[in-house]
Protein backbone atom coordinates (compact mmCIF):
# COMPACT_ATOMS: atom_id res chain seq x y z
CA UNK A 1 0.00 0.00 0.00
CA UNK A 2 1.29 3.52 -0.72
CA UNK A 3 2.00 6.45 1.58
CA UNK A 4 -1.31 8.43 0.15
CA UNK A 5 -3.44 5.49 0.76
CA UNK A 6 -2.34 5.07 4.18
CA UNK A 7 -2.39 8.61 4.69
CA UNK A 8 -6.44 9.36 4.01
CA UNK A 9 -7.16 5.54 5.90
CA UNK A 10 -5.58 7.57 8.90
CA UNK A 11 -7.44 10.93 7.89
CA UNK A 12 -10.98 8.49 8.06
CA UNK A 13 -9.96 6.74 10.97
CA UNK A 14 -9.54 9.72 13.04
CA UNK A 15 -12.41 11.63 11.17
CA UNK A 16 -14.47 8.81 12.04
CA UNK A 17 -13.60 8.98 15.47
CA UNK A 18 -14.07 12.64 15.82
CA UNK A 19 -17.25 12.48 14.33
CA UNK A 20 -18.95 10.27 16.72
CA UNK A 21 -17.53 12.31 19.91
CA UNK A 22 -19.39 15.66 18.33
CA UNK A 23 -16.22 17.19 17.54
CA UNK A 24 -17.39 17.70 13.81
CA UNK A 25 -15.50 21.41 13.71
CA UNK A 26 -12.50 19.35 13.88
CA UNK A 27 -9.88 19.20 11.04
CA UNK A 28 -7.22 16.89 10.82
CA UNK A 29 -3.64 17.09 9.17
CA UNK A 30 -1.48 13.72 8.20
CA UNK A 31 1.97 13.82 7.20
CA UNK A 32 4.91 11.12 6.79
CA UNK A 33 8.36 11.03 7.29
CA UNK A 34 11.24 8.34 7.97
CA UNK A 35 10.13 7.77 11.28
CA UNK A 36 6.08 8.20 11.30
CA UNK A 37 2.96 8.55 9.78
CA UNK A 38 1.38 11.07 11.88
CA UNK A 39 -2.52 12.46 12.42
CA UNK A 40 -3.22 15.71 14.02
CA UNK A 41 -6.73 16.86 15.45
CA UNK A 42 -6.97 20.81 15.57
CA UNK A 43 -9.62 22.12 17.25
CA UNK A 44 -10.91 24.52 19.82
CA UNK A 45 -11.57 21.92 22.31
CA UNK A 46 -10.38 18.46 22.18
CA UNK A 47 -10.49 17.23 25.64
CA UNK A 48 -13.04 14.68 24.69
CA UNK A 49 -10.45 13.70 22.34
CA UNK A 50 -7.82 12.83 24.59
CA UNK A 51 -9.55 11.57 27.64
CA UNK A 52 -8.75 11.54 31.04
CA UNK A 53 -4.66 10.76 31.42
CA UNK A 54 -4.76 10.60 27.23
CA UNK A 55 -6.62 7.29 27.11
CA UNK A 56 -8.95 8.17 24.31
CA UNK A 57 -5.88 9.59 22.54
CA UNK A 58 -3.88 6.65 23.12
CA UNK A 59 -6.96 4.23 22.45
CA UNK A 60 -7.33 5.72 18.98
CA UNK A 61 -3.48 5.80 18.56
CA UNK A 62 -3.26 1.84 19.11
CA UNK A 63 -6.43 0.92 16.68
CA UNK A 64 -4.56 3.10 13.96
CA UNK A 65 -0.55 1.21 14.64
CA UNK A 66 -2.71 -2.12 14.50
CA UNK A 67 -4.71 -1.02 11.63
CA UNK A 68 -1.86 0.93 9.41
CA UNK A 69 1.45 -0.83 10.80
CA UNK A 70 0.03 -4.51 10.32
CA UNK A 71 2.65 -6.76 8.81
CA UNK A 72 5.38 -3.73 9.09
CA UNK A 73 7.54 -4.01 12.16
CA UNK A 74 9.05 -0.87 12.98
CA UNK A 75 6.35 1.43 11.50
CA UNK A 76 5.23 3.90 13.64
CA UNK A 77 2.03 5.76 13.65
CA UNK A 78 1.22 8.85 15.74
CA UNK A 79 -1.92 10.91 16.62
CA UNK A 80 -1.75 13.85 18.49
CA UNK A 81 -4.31 16.71 19.46
CA UNK A 82 -2.63 20.22 19.29
CA UNK A 83 0.42 19.28 20.21
CA UNK A 84 -0.90 17.22 23.23
CA UNK A 85 2.23 14.40 22.92
CA UNK A 86 4.84 17.29 23.40
CA UNK A 87 3.26 19.30 26.18
CA UNK A 88 2.38 15.47 27.83
CA UNK A 89 6.20 14.68 27.36
CA UNK A 90 7.38 17.93 28.89
CA UNK A 91 5.52 17.52 31.91
CA UNK A 92 6.27 13.76 32.12
CA UNK A 93 10.31 14.75 32.07
CA UNK A 94 10.13 17.65 34.60
CA UNK A 95 8.28 14.81 36.59
CA UNK A 96 11.26 12.52 36.10
CA UNK A 97 13.49 15.74 37.31
CA UNK A 98 11.63 16.08 40.28
CA UNK A 99 12.00 12.26 40.62
CA UNK A 100 15.62 12.05 40.46
CA UNK A 101 16.15 14.97 42.21
CA UNK A 102 14.60 13.62 45.19
CA UNK A 103 16.00 10.10 44.68
CA UNK A 104 19.15 11.36 44.85
CA UNK A 105 18.65 13.81 47.88
CA UNK A 106 17.13 10.78 49.95
CA UNK A 107 19.49 7.88 48.71
CA UNK A 108 16.54 5.94 47.57
CA UNK A 109 14.16 4.79 44.87
CA UNK A 110 11.21 6.96 44.20
CA UNK A 111 8.23 5.33 42.15
CA UNK A 112 6.41 7.50 39.46
CA UNK A 113 2.51 7.00 39.23
CA UNK A 114 1.90 4.42 37.11
CA UNK A 115 1.65 4.86 33.04
CA UNK A 116 1.33 3.50 29.60
CA UNK A 117 4.60 2.14 28.13
CA UNK A 118 5.18 4.94 25.79
CA UNK A 119 5.36 7.66 28.39
CA UNK A 120 7.58 5.10 30.37
CA UNK A 121 9.47 5.15 27.79
CA UNK A 122 9.89 8.99 27.34
CA UNK A 123 10.88 9.16 30.95
CA UNK A 124 13.47 6.42 30.81
CA UNK A 125 15.31 7.55 27.38
CA UNK A 126 15.09 10.88 29.04
CA UNK A 127 16.63 9.62 31.84
CA UNK A 128 19.67 7.44 30.76
CA UNK A 129 21.92 10.05 29.97
CA UNK A 130 22.03 11.50 33.77
CA UNK A 131 24.05 8.56 34.54
CA UNK A 132 23.90 9.52 38.43
CA UNK A 133 20.30 7.79 38.48
CA UNK A 134 18.77 4.82 37.24
CA UNK A 135 15.12 3.26 36.07
CA UNK A 136 12.95 0.49 35.60
CA UNK A 137 9.86 -0.33 35.41
CA UNK A 138 7.33 -2.63 37.54
CA UNK A 139 4.28 -4.03 38.60
CA UNK A 140 1.57 -5.27 35.85
CA UNK A 141 -0.54 -3.24 33.36
CA UNK A 142 -2.54 -1.45 33.70
CA UNK A 143 -0.84 -0.83 37.05
CA UNK A 144 3.00 -0.98 35.39
CA UNK A 145 4.91 2.17 36.52
CA UNK A 146 8.56 3.32 36.78
CA UNK A 147 11.31 3.27 39.38
CA UNK A 148 14.30 6.07 39.42
CA UNK A 149 16.66 5.16 41.88
CA UNK A 150 20.43 6.32 42.18
CA UNK A 151 23.06 5.08 40.22
CA UNK A 152 25.43 2.56 42.17
CA UNK A 153 28.07 4.98 43.32
CA UNK A 154 26.01 8.45 43.36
Amino acid sequence: MTGGDDQERLRELIERVTDALGLAAARVEVTEDDEALTGVVHADDLGLFIGRHGQTIDAVQHLAQRILAAGEPGRRVVVDAEGYRARRAAALTGQADDAAAEALRNGRPVALDAMVASERKVVHEHLRERGDVETWSEGDEPDRHLVIAPAKGF
